[in-house]
């Protein structure tokens, strides 16, 4: 049995006249959503990343290069369900996925466990082994003046 951890991080800009959403979750009542050519979820991107390096898989980008027009406005959901294929056709098994989003601009505090329930069934897990935390960058920076969102994500994998 081998078993591989990876990470993953996407930061994407808040802009109006775009949905939000974070972690296959939509945030209707936010006023803003994220720039991206997908439906940009930050979430889902750092933790497709975390997956994919943790398995030897490359990376997000090279698997939905943002050049092809495939993948515009394609939802997170969807990549889950692609990198989950992806794991499982190369033989790996997911042990864990923990994140961490860094947002000033929308607070997640009563999302997050919506958000890791909703990978888990996308990831083909059970809910308990989706972690979602949430911080704030006290005004600091890009995050904490809320023109930003960005999403750290630790991921395992198991090969028997």
């Amino acid at each position: 049995m081998i078993t591989c951890f990876g990470i993953g991080f996407d930061v994407h800009r808040l802009v109006e006249g775009r949905p939000l959403m974070l972690g296959c979750v939509p945030f209707a009542d936010a006023p803003r959503g994220l720039e991206g050519h997908s439906d940009a979820d930050v979430v889902v991107h750092a933790v497709c990343d975390a997956l994919l390096g943790a398995a030897g898989l490359g990376d997000i980008g090279d698997h939905f290069p943002p050049s092809d027009e495939r993948w515009r406005d394609f939802p997170g959901h969807a990549f889950l369900e692609a990198v989950a294929a992806m794991l499982k056709g190369a033989g790996w098994t997911v042990t864990n996925v923990d994140c961490t989003v860094m947002s000033d601009a929308v607070r997640l505090g009563p999302r997050k466990e919506e958000m890791a329930t909703r990978m888990a069934g996308y990831l083909d897990v059970e809910p308990d082994r989706v972690n979602v935390k949430a911080t704030t960058f006290e005004g600091a920076g890009a995050v904490g003046r809320g023109e930003v969102i960005a999403c750290q994500a630790i991921a395992g994998v198991r090969k028997f």
